[in-house]
């Protein structure tokens, strides 16, 4: 399973104000798994960026000046994210914004919509935790994401932010409760999530020993016994 999780920056809130996109991020999930790919193009929107939104993300009209044109990018973004499943928050802006400048283009190009299928983890967040702030600094806060780069809104940034949020969210239990170490609040008790380096060096495999398989096929043994042959171990083996 093939998913891109993806977020866009503005020069402003709507495309029919003839607002356009100037940066998309994209990071690559296959089988719930970080690949390492990305996509990340910053985009000269033909037009100046409004104040409102240049306090939100930073990016200059004199930073976008010398970098290529939507036209000169469509077709690299689109092999890029191909049929994949999106992931995006709040993705009505995000899909308006890109169906815009595929309009723009008059090349016939099909709505995102048509091309992949959408998972808005916004209204995802909204469902498992109703009532709540579900923006996604809020959603860093609540599943243990670091964040503390995000000074400034980044499409890349905060699609590698969302891919980390949205793969917790998902996730069912995200780390192991043992002893008295359960948050008092009933939340998960999760640990900051940190990357690491895709250069690193793959971990050990280290089988068990004869007499370790022994040891663990007597437990099972045991359990199965005082359980009434119940042991739950037993019966997946089976």
């Amino acid at each position: 399973m093939r998913q891109v999780v993806l977020d866009t920056e503005t020069t402003g809130l709507e495309t029919s104000q003839g607002h356009r996109i100037i940066e998309i991020g994209c990071v690559e999930l296959v089988n719930r798994r970080l690949t390492g790919r990305h996509y990340h193009q910053y985009i000269n929107p033909e037009r100046e960026v409004d104040a409102g939104a240049f306090e939100v993300h930073g990016i200059s009209n004199e930073m976008l000046a010398d970098k290529p044109v939507f036209a000169r990018i469509a077709n690299e973004f689109l092999d890029f994210i191909g049929d994949a499943e999106l992931v995006i928050h709040n993705a009505p802006f995000d899909i308006g914004f890109i169906d815009h400048e595929f309009r723009l283009l008059k090349a016939g190009h099909p709505s995102i919509t048509q091309r992949c299928s959408i998972v808005d983890s916004l209204v995802l967040a909204r469902t498992k935790h109703p009532g709540q702030k579900n923006n996604l600094d809020a959603l860093c806060k609540r599943y243990g994401v670091d964040n503390s780069q995000r000074d400034l809104h980044g499409a890349l940034l905060d699609a590698e932010i969302l891919a980390d949020v949205y793969l917790l969210m998902t996730g069912g239990q995200t780390a192991l409760m043992l002893g008295g170490n359960q948050s008092k609040s009933g939340g998960s008790n999760v640990s900051e999530i940190r990357r690491l380096s895709p250069d690193r060096k793959p971990l050990p495999v280290i089988p068990a020993s004869a007499e370790e398989l022994a040891a663990h096929a007597q437990k099972l043994d045991e359990i199965n016994k005082s359980s009434g042959g119940n042991c739950v171990w037993l019966k997946a083996e089976a």
